[in-house]
Parts: structure tokens; C-alpha cells; sequence
């Protein structure tokens, strides 16, 4: 994240010349304020992962199971419908299948016709950066043999699907965002791509992204991914680093994405583009297969149409790993009390201080959205989230430590062949010491501690989603790439606390800037109870009065 535009290689070298040599004087080192870990004194033990104990529960034999719950939402949905545009979700594919109207085999000639639109399109929507015309076939085609024979596998069945670049799906190269990086074709699937298949989704491809995760905008100029478009402004960033996965949710390309968070990364780009994005708890949903830039601060989610949506995905996709070391203690995923009429007897804490550091447009409807819940029987607690700026530094300092670790070897043998704004975070995270990594790690136990008394108290924590709406394309960024250091910061504000700490966050659209750019709250819960955010955000979509249709959108079953 270096500083200003970059036009010349001279000015490059200077740059990082700067950046790896001036030490912590550095400028870039002075703004990031990482110098704050190292006049701390904290005494508590390190916490190198956050994984946290399932708590032991009741018994809930009686709770309604899974596929009924889910049964419910599909029938719910049709409820709630409102005049005017919508998104196409599950329920809308499964009505059409179920009834004959269209089959997943001409589902997916219509997509594949929008893939090739598309990128045709000036300028193109870049959302989908590999995609195979047979593969999307072949899986279609067994999806309708399934539904003739009346044997679907699961409620994804003919289901359009995205991931992103990061995971490994066969038969796409794992690039990861950059040119060198995946010179042949995949011939193992990461676990969700292979869980996908399993529950007999259609995988149209594989989804742009930020060169390895390193940023929040989306912006990758390079010449297999270049610039994906926010489908509600084209001249605006879908947010990063799961761009691609966000803008091809919203383009109506697919109803469902998956992508990685690792410091936003799922619901930074789900807010920019006005759809959901759910981060489940650290180690919820398997990362294996998936490119390992930051062993503890990654967690995987959908980006999809409706909250409805996210529960069915998150419900197929939520368990413990053999593959991956993380999680496998996890209680089981339940959806149990989502359908729940009212939001009566739960407790929504609010920092209010923090929770107003954002735009006055942002925030506006932000306080609208949170006296919406209130008229739901919820009441708001104000709560203070203590050490934030502290959370801030150690977890930058955590996520490009180990991204840097990780990426040595590229940083050494790549280093000419990577984007500039990759190349300068990398060169900053070289200033690190292994004494700040081990403090930033003693913070995260800190922050844990906090967070375990504040979720004694309440049942989730409120706050906008981003600061700001999608920030502007500029000519430069199709060049050089994005070089903003403070709106990247900013972007970060609300979504390194879960990051950091392991916990999930749920982002949920819920208006829109007067320039017409979407507006989305976020909802974060104590470890493995996703189902409470699933619950709020439910309600949470009642409270948009109108879903505008975005500038660019296919309607893949008209």
C-alpha cells in the first residue's frame, strides 16, 4: 500500500527503496501506526490461532432439523416478496427446476452466453476470470438427469456457484490473482469446491480477485485479471479481495460465490456491491486447498443473493475438515431459531463512539437500520470495544506477517512479475520483528478476553459494514493499480475485529448512498453462533424498502 500513483519503474524502485530501507521511520510505517505494538507492555500469553472451544449446549433434540428449517426460508421467501426488481436466489432456480420451466441444462447455456456477453461489454464486467464451456455443460447436464429421475442431491443442485481464484478447482489454474502463479491446470479440488460438486451445484468458473488477497479495492491491472466492475456503478470498485465473487453474485451471473476474509475480504466486497456476505467462525468452513497467505486470520463464507441463501450454502459447507487442522472440535452447524417471528429476548450491543466513525450517509441509514431491529422486540445495549486501534495495528501486523512468511519465496523469484501495490506490502511487512508479531499476538489474547465478557452480556455486536460506499475507478488504477493507503485503512475499520479475533460477521444490505452505491450493516456474534446472525439478518432485509436493480445484471432464468 504504497503511497500516491506510481507511474515509471524509476519511481517504483524508489518507492521500495523507501519502504524496506528507511526502517521504522518509514513513512508508510508512521501512518500504519505500527509502532504502537512496540511501546506496549502485555503481559497475557500469546494466541498464534484463534480457535475457541465449542461451548457445551443443551440438548436440542427438538429443535426442528436442517432441511426443514431451510424448507421454511424457501417458503418464507415467496411471503416476502416485493413489487419491483429482486435478486434471483435458490428458491427462484428450484422453482424453475422443480417445475419444469427451465432445466439446469438450459440454465447453464444462458450463463454461458452472459459469460461470453459480459466480456464483451465496455468496459468489461471481469468477474469471472476462467470459466469452460464444457465443464459448466457437464455438470449441468448430470444436474437435469437428476431432476427427471427425482434424485437431486441437495438443495445447491443445479445451482450457478463461483469461487474464487484462491481455491484450487479443477480443471482452472490457481493463479491467486497473479501471472505466475498456477501455469497448469488444477487437478485436485479444494474441499469447498469439492463439497460444491457433491451437493451437485454447477461451478461456472473460477472468480477475479486482488493479487494474492493484499488489498481491499479489487484493483488488479494485470493481464489475466485486470479490473472487475461494481455492477451498481462501473466506475466504481467492487472492494477486494473476493471481487470477482462479489460482482458476479450482483451481475446476477450466479446467486451464490464463495470467497476468502481475511481482513474484510468476503464482506468488504459484499457491501460494496449490496449483497450478503457471511465470514463464518475461524476454522467453520474448511480452507484447504485454498492458497494458506495467513494461518490465523483466514476464514471462508458465501457471497450470495439473500441471508436466506447464505444459510442454505453455509449449512452444506459448515463442518469440521480431516484435511484442515482448524475446527475439527466445532459443535455442528445449526440453523435452529433462524424463522424465529421476532427478534424478542435478544440483545444487540452497540459502540456507539465506534459505530459512528463512518460517513454521515453511511450512518444514517445504519441508525435507521438498528432502531428497525429495536421495533422487533430486540433491545440495544451499549457496549464498549475496548483497544481498537490496538486491534487494528496487531492484526495488519498478524495477516502480512504471514502472508510474508508464506510468499518468501515468490517475493525473491517474482518480485518484477507482481503488482506494486503487492510488492510494497510485502517490503513493509519485512519491518516487522519477530517481537512484534509475538506482541500483536499477545493483543489478540486481550481481545478474545474482551469479547468473551461483551458476548456474556449481549448476543451480538452492530456496526456499519464499511465507512464509506464503493470508492472510484480512476485511469491510473487501470495502469498502475490502486495506491489509496488511508481508504484502504478505512475500509478495514469495522471487519479486522472479527478477522483478528476469530469471530463470524454477517454484512446485510440495507439501503443506498443518494449517488445510488448500496449501504450494508454488519452483525458479529460470539464464536460458532452463526445461526444468531442468520437470525438478525433475516429481519435485517425487511428493513430496505426497495432492492434497486443494479447497472449491469443478467437475468440468467428469464
Amino acid at each position: 500500500m504504497f503511497l500516491g500513483k506510481v507511474p515509471s519503474e524509476q519511481s517504483e524502485k524508489l518507492v521500495m527503496v523507501e519502504i524496506v530501507d528507511s526502517g521504522s521511520d518509514s513513512l508508510s510505517f508512521r501512518l500504519y501506526n505500527f509502532s504502537l505494538m512496540r511501546s506496549l507492555d502485555i503481559h497475557e500469553d500469546p494466541t498464534f490461532t484463534p480457535e475457541v472451544a465449542a461451548e457445551v449446549t443443551e440438548d436440542e433434540s427438538e429443535a426442528k432439523s436442517t432441511s426443514d428449517v431451510i424448507e421454511q426460508l424457501i417458503d418464507k421467501r415467496s411471503d416476502s416478496a416485493r413489487n419491483g426488481f429482486s435478486f434471483k436466489g435458490i428458491k427462484d432456480y428450484l422453482e424453475c427446476y422443480r417445475s419444469g420451466k427451465l432445466t439446469p441444462s438450459q440454465v447453464a447455456k444462458n450463463i454461458i452466453a452472459m459469460l461470453e456477453d459480459c466480456e464483451k461489454s465496455t468496459p468489461p464486467l471481469r468477474a469471472i476470470v476462467q470459466w469452460d464451456q464444457e465443464q459448466i455443460m457437464l455438470m449441468a447436464e448430470a444436474s437435469t438427469t437428476r431432476y427427471r429421475n427425482k434424485c437431486t442431491l441437495s438443495y445447491l443442485d443445479g445451482i450457478p456457484v463461483c469461487l474464487k481464484e484462491e481455491f484450487k478447482v479443477v480443471p482452472y489454474c490457481h493463479r491467486v490473482g497473479t501471472v505466475y502463479l498456477g501455469t497448469e491446470p488444477e487437478t485436485e479440488d479444494a474441499t469447498v469446491a469439492k463439497k460444491l460438486r457433491e451437493a451437485g451445484a454447477i461451478i461456472i468458473g473460477v472468480s477475479n480477485m486482488h493479487e494474492l488477497g493484499s488489498g481491499t479495492t479489487g484493483c488488479n491491472p494485470n493481464r489475466f485479471h485486470k479490473i472487475p466492475r461494481n455492477p451498481y456503478k462501473p466506475n466504481h470498485f467492487t472492494g477486494g479481495s473476493s471481487s470477482g465473487s462479489a460482482a458476479a453474485v450482483a451481475a446476477g451471473l450466479c446467486p451464490v460465490a464463495i470467497g476468502t476474509d481475511g481482513g474484510g475480504s468476503v464482506r468488504i466486497p459484499s457491501s460494496y456491491c449490496g449483497v450478503v456476505g457471511l465470514k463464518g467462525t475461524f476454522g467453520r468452513i474448511s480452507c484447504h486447498g485454498s492458497l494458506p497467505l495467513s494461518y490465523s486470520t483466514v476464514s471462508v463464507g458465501p457471497i450470495c443473493t439473500s441471508v436466506a441463501d447464505a444459510a442454505i450454502v453455509y449449512s452444506i459447507l459448515a463442518q469440521p475438515d480431516p484435511l484442515y487442522p482448524y475446527g475439527l472440535k466445532q459443535p455442528k452447524a445449526t440453523l435452529s431459531g433462524i424463522c424465529a417471528p421476532d427478534l424478542k429476548g435478544l440483545k444487540l450491543g452497540v459502540d456507539w463512539t465506534f459505530f459512528k466513525a463512518c460517513d454521515a450517509e453511511v450512518l444514517s441509514v445504519c441508525e435507521k437500520a438498528v432502531e428497525h431491529l429495536q421495533s422487533l422486540g430486540a433491545s440495544v445495549v451499549e457496549v464498549s470495544l475496548p483497544e481498537m486501534e490496538e486491534v487494528r495495528v496487531a492484526h495488519v501486523i498478524c495477516i502480512l506477517s504471514e502472508m510474508r512468511d508464506f510468499l518468501q519465496p515468490d517475493f525473491n523469484k517474482h518480485f518484477q512479475e507482481m503488482n506494486l501495490d503487492t510488492r510494497a506490502n510485502l517490503a513493509l511487512a519485512s519491518q516487522f520483528t519477530a517481537l512484534d508479531y509475538i506482541t500483536a499476538n499477545r493483543q489478540r489474547t486481550r481481545s478474545m478476553g474482551f469479547l468473551r465478557e461483551i458476548f456474556s452480556t449481549v448476543n451480538c455486536i452492530l456496526t456499519p459494514a464499511v465507512p464509506s460506499t464503493a470508492p472510484r475507478i480512476y485511469e491510473s488504477d487501470l495502469l498502475s493499480g490502486s495506491s489509496d493507503i488511508s481508504s484502504v485503512v478505512r475500509s478495514m475499520r469495522f471487519m479486522q475485529l472479527g478477522n483478528f479475533t476469530g469471530i463470524p460477521g454477517l454484512v446485510v444490505p440495507i439501503g443506498y448512498s443518494a449517488a445510488g452505491l448500496p449501504i450494508n450493516l454488519q452483525v458479529m456474534a460470539k464464536w460458532w453462533d452463526e445461526a444468531v446472525l442468520l437470525r438478525i439478518g433475516l429481519k435485517l432485509e425487511q428493513f430496505r424498502s426497495q432492492t434497486k436493480k443494479p447497472s449491469i445484471y443478467y437475468d440468467i432464468l428469464a
